[in-house]
């Protein structure tokens, strides 16, 4: 892998996992759009995945550092019996991350098969960009006071959401918030929610896969550069999207950049012979 293209993967990591564009989809269809090829059966690739899945993580835990120290105190307070808003919160992430985690578990590598053809990657985009759109009009139209928290039925919904980014094209980060906007969460805390809830399965797809890192040690140096570029660019997407949606930020604008970068990547495999 060269430098290049090892620091193109890594921005484009740390920028789609947070935005809500599909950082799966992407990873697939970008490169391929510009005849950049990923050899799947390379020794290297599964170490540098799992170092930018970690970077992600490590940017995500550090944002929000005093947000989860305060959400694990506020638990173990709960588990003494002392009801607290902190300790409801993490139940309510606990609660949020069960679904993903058994789908993905069980049946990601199956639906990774189905989702191979790129013409149906920009397809799912595509729809990606619709309900983004659609969620952000359910967002403008509520009139009702916000909950000042969810409930532990409602965390479970939003988190059966994160099981669509099981699809290439789909994207976590904005199917959550849409959920987390459809239980009547504004969108700065529907975008808070959605990013505390993705950080147990970011960092859980890392460290699940660490010992593949020392199964090819000639490779540490690539994965941790990665990491590092990762970290670093996920670091300052996330730091624009808190203060983009703390401001009058919409899904919108997203949505149809999807709508728009899906077309062109359908058009363009339709057109030109999919790389093996």
């Amino acid at each position: 892998m060269s430098l290049w293209f090892l620091i193109f993967l890594s921005v484009l990591q740390g920028v789609t996992e947070l935005f809500p564009v599909s950082s799966l989809g992407h990873t697939l269809l970008v490169p391929a759009l510009f005849g950049m090829h990923i050899d799947k059966h390379a020794p290297q690739l599964i170490p540098f995945l799992v170092a930018l899945h970690l970077g992600t993580a490590l940017a995500l835990l550090g944002y929000f550092r005093h947000r989860w120290v305060a959400l694990v105190r506020g638990f173990f307070a709960s588990l003494g019996g002392r009801r607290n808003d902190d300790g409801h919160m993490m139940w309510a992430l606990i609660i949020g991350t069960v679904p993903a985690g058994l789908v993905g578990l069980l049946l990601e590598k199956k639906l990774e098969l189905v989702f191979k053809d790129l013409r149906i990657v920009a397809v799912a985009l595509i729809a990606n960009g619709v309900l983004l759109w659609l969620g952000d009009r359910l967002e403008r139209s509520r009139a009702h006071k916000p909950p000042e928290k969810l409930s532990f039925r409602q965390a479970f919904l939003v988190g059966l959401a994160q099981i669509g980014a099981l699809i290439p094209g789909f994207s976590r980060s904005g199917l959550t918030m849409i959920a987390g906007s459809a239980t009547g969460l504004d969108k700065e805390k529907a975008a808070e929610f959605s990013f505390l809830l993705g950080t147990p399965i970011i960092l859980a797809a890392g460290l699940l896969e660490i010992p593949k890192l020392f199964k090819a040690p000639e490779q540490l140096a690539d994965a941790f550069l990665g990491g590092v570029l990762t970290a670093i660019a996920a670091w300052l997407s996330l730091r624009f999207l808190m203060r983009y949606f703390e401001g009058r930020g919409r899904l919108t604008s997203f949505g149809t950049y999807c709508v728009i970068a899906g077309a062109v990547f359908l058009a363009w495999f339709l057109l030109h012979p999919q790389p093996a």
